[in-house]
């Protein structure tokens, strides 16, 4: 088996079952036929760009990277909806008002959420300053987190 067979494999793997740690993944590999060692497995996770995400189960888990980006964009609609009271647009930026010391939490699952339409937040004790990143306006990012607040407070 190549390199690309066995990545290959390595995705059907993560995508079909929840494995969490390197072992896991050299046995399931095994299991499908394919010799592998543990070394082999740790270059193949890191050259896939693979990461852990928390599973439905609790327990942390492999995935692609594309996971991440569906993870943290519920994290920022979670965010949204349980700290958001108001989001107001003006320009370029959206005012995102909050109860009193939720300003920085919220920020931060934004920042970390690295949005497509947002370049900066500037956080206080109840407002969170946002930039958006053109070509979109403040108008359609407000309309976009005011959507994503709805979903997170679903």
């Amino acid at each position: 088996m190549n390199r690309a067979q066995r990545h290959a494999a390595i995705l059907r793997l993560v995508a079909d079952r929840p494995v969490g740690t390197q072992t896991e993944l050299a046995e399931a590999l095994r299991s499908a036929g394919h010799e592998v060692v543990q070394t082999t497995v740790s270059r193949d996770i890191h050259e896939l760009g693979l990461i852990k995400v928390r599973h439905e189960s609790g327990r942390l888990v492999y995935a692609p990277p594309s996971a991440a980006n569906a993870a943290l964009n519920e994290a920022i609609s979670v965010a949204l909806g349980r700290w958001a009271l108001g989001i107001e647009a003006s320009g370029n930026l959206v005012v995102v008002t909050t109860p009193d010391g939720y300003a920085s939490p919220l920020a931060q699952a934004i920042d970390v959420g690295h949005h497509p339409h947002i370049a900066g937040s500037i956080a206080g004790e109840n407002t969170v300053l946002l930039i958006a990143r053109e070509p979109a306006t403040g108008a359609q990012l407000a309309d976009e987190l005011r959507a994503q607040a709805m979903q997170g407070a679903a």
